[in-house]
């Protein structure tokens, strides 16, 4: 018995049938952003704003409640990017109030908290400390207690939910040194062996890894006779034998997270804890990240409130030409892009949160939009602040402190920003799951005749299903309510925020007709217009933002909190992605995707080498991408399980 020596080799097209294959293929309950790329506005999926049952609220705000105690008198976030790391006795503190298990049914000793309360957790734990977040997020997200919680069996539910709950920590291992998107290569093996299986590889980037006492690990177990074979999730102990975590890696920002490389040689793991059959871990890590990625917009979101309040504060403080710099139209604009955006942020997380407990709604493209948009738009945002405080803006906190100023780590924000627009999926991969999914209902019907392998018999039918289809839907993208002077006027409460709603309206349905157009033109080489995918998508994601802004501006009313301050932030956010939307639709058609085509290639080929001279190159001597064959390791176990 011997792990495979080589990495598999696979072509572009095999790749995306791995890929295709790993998505959920139905949709078997209604999708507001989906409708929203098809050009169908159905405001009924997410108006009036779906909202927690008031037990669960009352369990959201207690805990809540004790996490910001802690959070307030027991988390240094300074000493934690001083130091590169989170205090032990922070984490035990965190296990003893129960954080580990927000999202763990009571019934396994967890809180059972809902997506929205364990969302509004990881906000106020985030900005107290960005590792906190990430910490609590990758070990609950992604980690061992929402695959099990989605897939596993009653006897790994009770095996391991308890100790995820209270006292172990988990980590979620997927990427290796040279796969990250395109898992087809992936090639850590598990090779049946009586009851067990056994692993052998490299994993990269396995955050919470360092200090996990449990991991879901995803390897490739080969097809053999009673093995179906295939990429396959298993529950794997730190402690196993043959377990070595390599390396604690450190990065530009979220300092205090403990990220490694693992390696595995000869682990044992017994067959009773695969997670669902063989086969079924690609499916089983996009069905996990349906709802996992909404805590990356958590973390966005609680920067997006800090910097608005720095803003705020800095800006009424610091006076420049004889009044405060807010005054300033140049600093006023970002104040209102910041305030606006956070608003808009917040209201995106709520809504897809709350959908996600009411689970009435298919909400993958939801949870994709959340990551991208907020990742995106949080960067901006800390951005616009370093510029709004100046020099200040970067120089550190302890600098600050070491003259006498107030020590506010604006540098640090955007360098723990940075990573959500790669992690759990990097923008332009975002780009691609989204487009694949808004295109879906097209290629189920027409999907058939631009592919190359189908026979004539088979473009045939899909030729006749595509007629139908199309005959049925295009003539519903010609007009709608959002052409209606009067439509959605139950938005209109002293700042009317009905016209945006009939904008989203007419323009998701302008958003179709340029996807179908889009088609028409380019067929099977559609899936290689990166660049006009993306901007469908980031259309789309401006418009279920303005969406979601206008619902919760409703909802604030009608509560009456704050609901006419709600409706300006919703009213300013709408007119800034309107003219986002414009310039977006603009670059569909007028671009330079075709030249940048041919520069790249001349970079590629050397043709512009020459612009490279005159500098010295900083970086040391290596390979690009590290060794990562199986084998035992030959480096020092730095894994500390903390107790």
């Amino acid at each position: 018995m011997s792990a495979p020596s080589s990495k598999p080799t696979v072509s572009e097209r095999e790749a995306r049938q791995v890929a295709e294959a790993a998505r959920e293929q139905e949709w078997r309950k209604p999708s507001f952003a989906k409708e929203l790329f098809l050009g169908r506005f159905r405001l009924d999926l997410v108006h009036p704003h779906p909202m927690p049952t008031d037990e669960a609220a009352q369990r959201g705000e207690e805990f809540l409640a004790k996490l910001r105690d802690f959070c307030e008198t027991k988390v240094d976030g300074a000493l934690i990017e001083r130091e590169a790391r989170i205090p032990d006795e922070v984490i035990n503190g965190l296990k003893e109030l129960g954080a580990f298990g927000m999202k763990i049914d009571t019934k396994y000793g967890g809180l059972g908290l809902t997506q929205v309360y364990y969302n509004k957790a990881l906000t106020l734990a985030g900005s107290a400390s960005p590792a906190i977040g990430v910490l609590l997020s990758a070990h609950q997200s992604i980690g061992v207690p929402q695959p099990l919680k989605l897939f596993g069996t009653t006897e790994q539910k009770e095996q391991f939910l308890p100790r995820c709950a209270r006292t172990d920590i988990s980590a979620f291992l997927l990427t290796e040194p040279d796969v990250g998107s395109d898992p087809a290569r992936l090639a850590t093996s598990a090779v049946p062996d009586g009851d067990d299986y056994v692993l052998d590889g490299v994993k990269l980037w396995t955050t919470n890894g360092v200090v996990a006492d449990l991991l879901v690990v995803m390897a490739r177990v080969p097809k053999s006779e009673g093995h179906k074979g295939g990429i396959t999730a298993f529950v794997v102990e730190t402690n196993s034998p043959g377990v070595t975590v390599e390396n604690r890696n450190a990065f530009m920002g979220l300092r205090g997270i403990e990220n490694g490389v693992t390696r595995f040689h000869q682990v044992r793991v017994p067959a009773a804890n695969r997670i669902g059959p063989e086969g079924a871990g690609l499916k089983i890590a996009l069905t996990t990240l349906n709802t996992g990625r909404l805590s990356l917009p958590a973390s966005c979101v609680a920067a997006g409130k800090w910097c608005l309040k720095i803003a705020r504060e800095w800006s009424a403080a610091r006076e420049q030409w004889g009044k405060p710099i807010a005054h300033h139209e140049a600093v006023g604009q970002k104040i209102s892009f910041i305030a606006a955006t956070t608003f808009a942020l917040e209201a995106v997380l709520d809504l897809s949160s709350q959908m996600a407990d009411e689970d009435r709604n298919d909400i993958r493209i939801e949870g994709a939009l959340a990551k991208l948009y907020a990742s995106e738009m949080a960067w901006l945002i800390a951005d616009e602040l370093v510029q709004i405080r100046g020099g200040r803006g970067f120089e550190t906190a302890e600098s600050l402190r070491a003259r006498g100023e107030r020590a506010v780590p604006a540098e640090q924000v955007l360098r723990d920003l940075r990573i959500n627009r790669i992690f759990e999926g990097s923008t332009e991969i975002m780009h691609l799951l989204i487009a694949r999914e808004a295109v879906d209902a097209h290629l189920s019907v027409a999907g058939d005749l631009i592919d190359p392998e189908k026979s004539l018999q088979d473009k045939a039918k899909a030729g006749a299903n595509a007629g139908v289809f199309y005959a049925k839907w295009l003539p519903k993208l010609v007009a709608g309510q959002g052409q209606l002077p009067y439509s959605y006027g139950e938005f209109k409460h002293g700042v009317d925020l009905s016209p945006h709603l009939r904008y989203v309206e007419r323009t998701s349905r302008k958003l179709a007709r340029s996807t179908f157009y889009a088609m028409s033109r380019w067929q099977g080489k559609m899936e290689t217009k990166q660049g006009f995918l993306g901007r469908i998508v980031d259309i789309g994601a401006e418009l279920f933002a303005m969406s979601a802004a206008c619902v919760r501006a409703e909802l604030l009313r009608s509560q009456g909190d704050h609901g006419r301050e709600a409706y300006q932030l919703a009213d300013a956010f709408c007119r800034q992605s309107r003219l986002r939307v414009e310039e977006l639709f603009g670059r569909l058609w007028n671009n330079t995707d075709d030249l940048d085509r041919k520069v790249v290639k001349g970079v590629m080929s050397g043709t512009y080498e020459w612009l490279e001279e005159g500098i010295v190159d900083p970086s040391g001597e290596g390979l690009w991408i590290a060794e990562a064959d199986p084998g035992p390791s030959k480096m020092e176990n730095v894994h500390r399980p903390i107790r």
